[in-house]
Parts: C-alpha cells; sequence; structure tokens
C-alpha cells in the first residue's frame, strides 16, 4: 500500500529538467552538477545575495560553482572538436555543425554561451511549465481521461516520438503554457529608427516588451480566457502574435522545441504510469518568481495507484 503523501510537483520537476538538459546538450547525465545548477539558478534571482566576500558568501559560491560548469562545458567543446562525431545528435554536436552565411562556424565562446543559455533558463522553466500542466489535467479530471484515452491508442508501451505528436496531449500543454504562461513579457526589443505605434510615438532607443500574460488573456482571441479550455487549440491555429509562450519572431527561446518535447513526455510518462490526485481542491494561485510566474505553492499532490505499463524510452 503506498501511503497518500503529498508530493511537491513542482520540486519533483526542479530535480528532474536539470538531468533532461545536460543529456540533452552533452549526451552525457552530470549528476554531480544538477544541485550546483539549482543553486546558481536560485541565486539570480535575489540581487541582494550578489556580493562576493569570499568563498564562504552565497556569490562566492556561486563564482566557484560557476566555474565547475564553465570548466566542464570548456573541456566537453574541446574535447568534441578533437574527436568530432556526427554521429551524435545532442545540441553540441548540432551546434559544432552549423555555419553562418559566410561559411564560420561558432567559436569556443559563442557555444559555451549557448549551453549556458539553455542550461540556466530551461531548467526551470521547463519545470515551471510542468508543474502547471499537471496542475490544470488533474484539476479537471475530464481533460486527464481524453489524456488517457489518446495515449491508449498507441499501445503498452508508445515511443516517444508518437507520443510528440498527439494532438490532444499538444492541444494541453499549449492551453497551460496560455492559461498560466511562465514568462509575463518577452525579451525587450529596442527601436531603431522612428515608429508610429497605435497612439505612440517611438524614437530610437525605445525598448518594447511584449506582455504574454494579457494577449493570452484577451477575449477577442480566447472567449472565456480564465477557464481551461485545451479543445480550444484543435479548433483553430493560433498565428505567432496570438499565442507566443515562447517569445515571438526570430528571437524566440532558442530551447522551445527541447521544452515542449520534455514537457510532453514528462505528463504523458507520469499520466501513463500513475494516478494522481491534487492533495486539496483548493485553486492554485500565480505567484512572480524573477521573471518566471510559478504555481504558489509548488501543486501539491498524493499517488493514488500505479498502472501497470509503460513508456518506452
Amino acid at each position: 500500500m503506498v501511503p497518500k503523501l503529498p508530493i511537491g510537483c513542482r520540486r519533483f520537476s526542479m530535480l528532474l529538467t536539470p538531468s533532461v538538459i545536460w543529456k540533452a546538450i552533452i549526451n552525457a547525465m552530470v549528476i554531480s552538477l544538477t544541485h550546483q545548477l539549482l543553486v546558481i539558478s536560485s541565486l539570480l534571482y535575489f540581487p541582494f545575495l550578489r556580493k562576493d566576500l569570499g568563498a564562504w558568501s552565497p556569490w562566492g559560491y556561486f563564482r566557484c560553482l560557476q566555474q565547475q560548469i564553465d570548466q566542464l562545458l570548456y573541456a566537453e567543446i574541446s574535447d568534441r572538436r578533437t574527436q568530432y562525431d556526427p554521429g551524435l545528435t545532442d545540441i553540441l554536436t548540432l551546434l559544432l555543425s552549423a555555419r553562418d552565411e559566410d561559411g564560420k562556424g561558432m567559436n569556443d565562446q559563442q557555444l559555451h554561451d549557448e549551453l549556458i543559455t539553455l542550461l540556466l533558463a530551461g531548467h526551470e522553466t521547463t519545470a515551471t511549465a510542468i508543474s502547471w500542466a499537471l496542475y490544470w489535467v488533474h484539476k479537471h479530471p475530464e481533460v486527464a481521461e481524453k489524456l488517457l484515452k489518446e495515449l491508449d491508442t498507441l499501445g503498452d508501451a508508445p515511443e516517444a516520438m508518437s507520443i510528440f505528436k498527439l494532438p490532444y496531449l499538444t492541444a494541453v500543454c499549449n492551453e497551460s503554457l496560455r492559461i498560466c504562461p511562465v514568462a509575463i513579457l518577452t525579451v525587450p526589443r529596442e527601436v531603431k529608427e522612428p515608429v508610429e505605434l497605435m497612439d505612440y510615438s517611438l524614437e530610437p532607443g525605445t525598448r518594447i516588451y511584449g506582455c504574454i500574460y494579457l494577449t493570452h488573456h484577451r477575449k477577442d482571441l480566447y472567449p472565456e480566457p480564465n477557464k481551461f479550455k485545451p479543445e480550444r487549440f484543435l479548433e483553430r491555429q493560433y498565428t505567432p502574435y496570438e499565442f507566443f509562450a515562447f517569445g515571438g519572431g526570430s528571437r524566440r527561446c532558442i530551447g522551445e522545441a527541447l521544452a515542449l518535447f520534455e514537457m510532453k513526455l514528462v505528463l504523458a510518462t507520469i499520466l501513463y504510469n500513475y494516478q494522481l490526485a491534487l492533495a486539496d481542491n483548493q485553486s492554485v494561485k500565480p505567484k512572480r518568481r524573477g521573471v518566471t510566474i510559478a504555481p504558489a505553492g509548488g501543486v501539491k499532490m498524493v499517488l493514488n495507484q500505479r498502472r501497470l505499463c509503460g513508456i518506452k524510452n
């Protein structure tokens, strides 16, 4: 008999996503640095801790951890350049093979910066997105039931790519990202020349942010915007100016595809293997955490029963 102890979904997701990202970017599980990555990410949200008072201070510790991760990444980049294997399909291999319009590849600094962006920006945002999706699915049992029926059409041990392509699962993930986008705003755009936008005159140097949250809650785009309705993404195709959970334009999030892939597989794997329920029926409120909107309290759930089936890796 499994005891029904509350499980913190966000805490679970925060432990899971760094391991997935390490595996995806350099095809290795760097367990020893997973905790360090969590610490670094947390410290970035508290400006008052950014004072280096030596190795024992929070920021001094941050700098030490940063050096460890930098050393690992630069060593991996050097090894890959020396022993390049085009057969590998991790992100570092893809970046090493990338060329610009002049045929030039990335230098070590550029490769390092791209990987760091995925590591630091990818794990907490994806963990938050997974937590919100688990909350909304179990807040609406009919949604979980539809998802399970869709998963059951794939057989007892579905392949990952088959899961990724499921239309209702995609709609559920999109609706979760719509109603509770992980980020409130897009990255800023800077005006390069005078422009008139509606009733505003924008001068060069002005920074403009797209508000993801407000756009995703416009009644003319999303009728009953405060209701969780995955079907809306099956009934129409939204433009990148109407739904942009990962930002818009050519400067959208570099980790969008990886985040969606991970989000779908984690959600499907949990639903396929376990029967969960919210620890209580209280509505979870969004809470700002740095630049993200996380579920206050982390979404507490209880494990009711295991399902006798599984998903292939």
